[in-house]
């Protein structure tokens, strides 16, 4: 729409948003399966990995000049629907014309070099899936995935768009309106980003707990080698001193298995403190006939006599 003297009439955002939600109601029609991008607040995005996105775009000079133009259209709901699939996103965005247009966002896959670095830096640092997505990790890790060129995001070169808008720009304010939404779509759902990334998330934290469950594994483990390095020690005290050096073997076994000569004879006693046993003789006696059982007695009664029993 434009006015007197070919510039453009002004739209305000009442009108625009009116269009928006006209245009609405036609797709919804066609398709009841529409994701439109909605915005409430100051900020566009308020998780830690909505906002590392748009920071991410903004801090390449390629983008940081024209992706703001975008902002408006995004708090004025002209992205009508945005689908995140393995390495790509499609759009429906409202313009200036009536038909909303067509916008395509195509994103690279993750280097598989970049992406196993990640992985094995993050061993010991994640410990759930909720801890990743909630951003709640460490700041180191933060920084890593925030790495330009080998970190998560992707930089300008590995983001292709386009859009059925007659704007002859190379980003034009639909594809800028599509960027920041989705921004806003992992406000939502964190997940899509690894989608986006084409890479499986649940490598990252599988391996990373796996590692950590390895690294308990491997303490243990050197607690029980102490007690061998032990046992090791004196078999070799015995090949130098010619003994028996049994660590795992009890005194008691000990004192047994060893010569008669080794065992030093006991102290003499005094005839009082010690009995003296009787000579064994080399021809032992008969045993004793064995003997009827008796039958015990009466037990006695107790208590006053009787009279006749008086003297």
């Amino acid at each position: 729409m434009y006015g007197y003297g070919g510039y453009k009439k002004y739209e305000s955002v009442e009108s625009k948003k009116a269009k928006a939600a006209k245009s609405m109601q036609k797709l919804l029609k066609k398709n009841p399966n529409l994701a439109p991008i909605e915005v409430s607040g100051r900020k566009l995005t308020k998780t830690w990995w909505g906002m590392a996105w748009t920071e991410n775009l903004e801090r390449y000079a390629d983008f940081g000049n024209r992706i703001g133009r975008g902002r408006s259209y995004v708090r004025q709901g002209a992205v009508l629907d945005l689908q995140i699939e393995s390495g790509r996103v499609r759009a429906i965005v409202q313009g200036s014309r009536a038909k909303p247009y067509d916008v395509v966002v195509e994103v690279k896959p993750l280097d598989p070099v970049s992406w196993h670095n990640i992985i094995e830096a993050c061993s010991g640092n994640l410990s759930s899936l909720e801890q990743l997505i909630s951003g709640k990790f460490p700041a180191e890790m933060a920084d890593l995935f925030m790495t330009t060129k080998t970190g998560l995001f992707p930089s300008p070169r590995e983001i292709d768009f386009g859009c059925s808008c007659p704007d002859w720009a190379d980003m034009c304010k639909h594809v800028a309106a599509v960027l920041y939404g989705i921004g806003v779509r992992f406000d939502e759902d964190p997940t899509l980003f690894f989608k986006l990334r084409q890479v499986d998330i649940d490598d990252l934290i599988s391996d990373a707990v796996k590692k950590t469950s390895d690294t308990l594994i491997d303490k243990s483990r050197s607690a029980g080698k102490s007690k061998r390095a032990l046992s090791a020690t004196g078999d070799d005290l015995a090949g130098l001193f010619g003994v028996d050096m049994n660590l795992d073997q009890p005194q008691s076994d000990v004192n047994a298995s060893a010569p008669v000569s080794a065992i030093p004879p006991a102290p003499a006693t005094s005839p009082a403190s010690a009995p003296v046993n009787p000579p064994v003789s080399a021809n032992p006696p008969a045993p004793a006939p064995e003997t009827a059982p008796t039958t015990p007695s009466a037990p006695k009664k107790r208590g006053r006599p009787r009279k006749s029993e008086k003297l």
